[in-house]
Formats: C-alpha cells, structure tokens, sequence
C-alpha cells in the first residue's frame, strides 16, 4: 500500500466532490413526495447482552424543519417502507432474500380542535396530551411470499418543544435538545418508550431524529464554491428527518459467517380512475423510491437514469447503471476542474467501484466484529467515540477483521461504509477518497485520502452510541440551520 497523498487535499478543497453528496434531493420526481423520499441507509453490527445483531435502518422526509404547526412531519398511511436484506447468491444478483415491511396508521383523539399534535405537555408516549399518534406494524417476508407479523410499535411526539420537554436538555422545552448517550438507561423518556420489542428477538424503533448525515451540499450545488477555513456550513444542520430503525438477530438471518447486503424501498399504490365516474381502484403497491449505498444515484447515475433508478430494483443493477460505476463521470470531472487535466482519479475499467455500487446494495460482513461507534467526537465529556472509531472509516486506519473474506489482506475490511454504514461515516471524504485511489488490486494498492474536503466533519448533535443509535430530534423551539 503506497503512502496516502494527503497532499491531494489541499489542490482539491475547491471542487473534489462536486455532485458526490448524499443531497436528499437525489431524482426529480421523488421531490415531489417527501414522505416516500429516502434520505439514507445505515446497516452495522452491533452487540446487546452478548447477543449479535445486523441494525438497519433508512430515514425519509428530508430538510423537516423541527417545530412546525397546526400539521406536523409523519410517517404516510399510504406508503409501504421496507428494508431489505440479500444473503448468498441472491447478494451477487441483487435479489431480496428477506424484507420487512412497515406500514403506519395514524389516529386523533380528539379532532374537533385546531391543536392537532398537542393538547397539552406530553408526559409519556401515546398518553392523552399527544393527540396525533401514529402506530405501525413490522411484517417479515420470505422472497416476497411466506409472511410473519413481528409485531408493532407505536411512533413518539415530535420534537416541538415546551410540549415535548423530555427530548431536551434538562428536561426543559425552552433548552436545545439532548445530546446521544451510551447507554440505554440515559436515552430521554420518550426514545426510551418508543423501543418497540418484537417476536423472535427483533427490536424497532419510528419516529423523528435528527438528520445524521453531515456536509455542505450548498457549495456543491452552487457552482462549486466550497467554502474553506472556519466557514463550517453542514447544509443538513439544524433538520430532522423520520427514520425506521430495526434491530434484526444474526440467528434470523442465517447467522455471523457470511456477507449480507441491504436496501431500502418505499412504495404506493397504483390508483386507476373509472371513466365517467369519480371513483377510483387502488391497486398492487408500486415501487416509488429506493436507495443502498450513500451517493450512488445523486453522484454516478446521469440525468435521464435517475428517475428509473428509483423505479427498479437491485437485480438490475447490472444492466442498466454498471456504466456509472465502472466510467464514473465524476473522475473525469475531478480530473479536469481539480487537476487540469492530469488524469489523477482513474476515469475507465473502475472494477473497485462497481463492486461497491453493483448490485446497489449496502454490502455488510456480518463475522467481524460488532462496528465501532460514533458518540459526539473524541472529546465529548460523557458520550466519546468508541475507541479507534474514525469517521474516514478503512481511509482512517478503522478497520475490522472479517472471517469469510479476505479483504484487503488478512480478512482486513472496512470499520465503516462500504462494509455497512456507520451514523458519523463521513460518505462524501470516504467516496472522494475511493474515487481519487485505486483499489482495484488489493496487492498493489494506491491510497489517496481526502480528509475534510468540504471542511464539515462532524453532526451538529451527538449520536447514540446505543438503540436505535440516530441522534435526539432538534428542538424545534430552540435550533439553529447552520
């Protein structure tokens, strides 16, 4: 492994990553429908009681802006999530081996009011102050067919502030919210509550948390400019997002010696309206969103293919967006506005990242031990990073040792994305840096890191270094857009 080209950094901060963020706002019709429009995936191992786990989860509503009113950010009756899980051969090719669905209804308890969230200061979660509350079902699937309900659970208040005191710091609606924990007797009272205990060991959790990812979108998006210095300016700062998170047992899945990938989906019904009537048929439910990795369609997928990248499934990821992993467009951009030319970032025969990419699944080796951890920095006084965790992930010297790959050498893989996603991976340094080295012969690898290329590397809270790990919902009274 040749020496990391830290120096690259420094010739790269104008414009190295000039469409490669996870945006939110990755296809054009998907805009349009917020409550089906997936943000990000996250999938780790983690460990509970000695017991391994595969946590998974996706978040949808992207830029919610915390506090709003009389209506509020939810969960859509009309929208199936699901998460996605590939095993053996069905990984290679991109097939669904077991799904879980989540599907939500919503209820008021008292509609002849304007105060459609709160009718007083919620005390405990679905107690009689919380007028809207949404609960939803977790249904597993076989290939799509054989089905066990694994249960419900029940979504938390959002996070508005003197109605919602408990999110926030010293249990005071006018103070920001808290900060993540480590462990799960610190998580505030209605997260707490929230925690949904399903059949065969699984564990859920719904409702709004703080929007994990971190990085100037802005300055990507406008004409390129990214800021440098102390102009620190996380686009994602300051929001909140909906996110489903599920707990799933090794044993469920076939157990720790393999390799899995992970996807998420939302869908609606197709709708038919009869001629000459005002009636209307609801169909089978339609594919309406998708995501796996972070950046795949903002950052590779052209123009005229995202829209149909949402519309189909991993399966044909092969055929119909391999080209934009293998010849990313986005090398040749870095080579010419970075560079000048100079072919730095290969630009063709990128083996390396479509076996990222293709199928477009988040690829976890579930033998390793359980990932390390984001808290709220090193230095955070009560919530650190777990020792060695590094937001750079393989690119940071944080790696994990697999017993079913070889890896990079001695079954070495990444502590974070690709191998899984980590809340705190820093995607847009970690993808930056995969493009600009050459990992396609693990014998003969060239590492060049772009650590802090659009100088935002941390969230603006804390994450939870336990169940369901996505960090506290802002206060919608006390925040700031940063």
């Amino acid at each position: 492994m040749k020496t990391p080209l830290r120096a690259l950094l420094a010739a790269a901060t104008l414009a190295a990553a000039p469409a490669f963020a996870s945006s939110h706002m990755d296809a054009p019709l998907i805009t349009l429908d917020d409550a089906a429009n997936t943000t990000d995936v996250y999938a780790f191992v983690s460990e509970r009681d000695g017991t391994r786990y595969l946590t998974a989860a996706f978040a949808v509503y992207p830029f919610e802006e915390p506090g709003i009113g009389p209506n509020k950010y939810n969960f859509d009756d009309s929208v199936r999530y699901e998460i996605h899980l590939a095993r053996g051969a069905d990984l290679a090719a991109g097939r669904a081996s077991v799904s879980y669905q989540f599907e939500f209804a919503t209820r008021f308890k008292n509609d002849a009011t304007i105060l459609q969230s709160y009718l007083d200061v919620v005390q405990d979660v679905d107690d009689a102050s919380q007028n809207l509350t949404q609960t939803y079902s977790v249904r597993k699937l076989e290939r799509g067919k054989r089905s066990q309900l694994l249960g419900s659970g029940v979504v938390p208040p959002n996070n508005q502030g003197i109605a919602t005191p408990f999110y926030n710091q010293g249990d005071d609606g006018e103070s920001p919210a808290k900060d993540g924990v480590s462990t799960a007797a610190q998580l505030d009272r209605y997260t707490g509550q929230a925690i949904a205990s399903l059949a065969s060991g699984y564990r859920a959790f719904a409702g709004q948390r703080d929007d994990g990812f971190y990085a100037d979108i802005q300055s990507i998006f406008d004409l390129l400019r990214l800021r440098s210095g102390d102009d620190r300016f996380d686009s994602q700062g300051g929001f909140n997002v909906h996110t489903i998170v599920l707990e799933i047992p090794l044993s469920e899945i076939g157990g720790e010696q393999q390799v899995v990938g992970v996807y998420a989906t939302t869908s609606r019904r197709a709708t038919t309206v009869l001629r000459g009537t005002r009636n209307a048929e609801k169909g089978v439910f339609v594919q309406v969103g998708r995501q796996g990795n972070p950046l795949f369609c903002e950052g590779l997928v052209a123009l005229e293919d995202k829209d149909r990248y949402n519309r189909s499934k991993p399966s044909q990821d092969a055929a119909l967006f391999a080209k934009y992993a293998e010849s990313p467009e986005l090398a040749a951009l870095i080579n010419k506005l970075v560079f000048g030319g100079q072919t730095v970032a290969i630009e063709t025969g990128r083996s390396d990242l479509r076996g990222i990419f293709i199928p477009d699944l988040i690829k976890v080796d579930l033998s390793t031990g359980p990932a390390r951890l984001a808290g709220g920095g090193a230095g955070h006084p009560t919530n650190p990073d777990d020792d060695g965790f590094s937001r750079l992930s393989i690119f940071g010297n944080d790696v994990l040792a697999s017993q079913v790959q070889a890896g990079f050498g001695n079954g070495t893989v990444p502590g974070g994305w690709p191998n899984g996603r980590r809340f705190g991976d820093d995607v847009v340094d970690i993808a930056v840096s995969a493009i600009l080295s050459d990992l396609r012969d693990p014998e003969n690898l060239v590492i060049q890191v772009a650590d802090g290329i659009d100088n935002v590397s941390a969230n603006d809270i804390a994450y939870n270094k336990v169940f369901p790990y996505a960090a506290t919902p802002l206060n919608g009274r006390r925040h700031g857009h940063h």
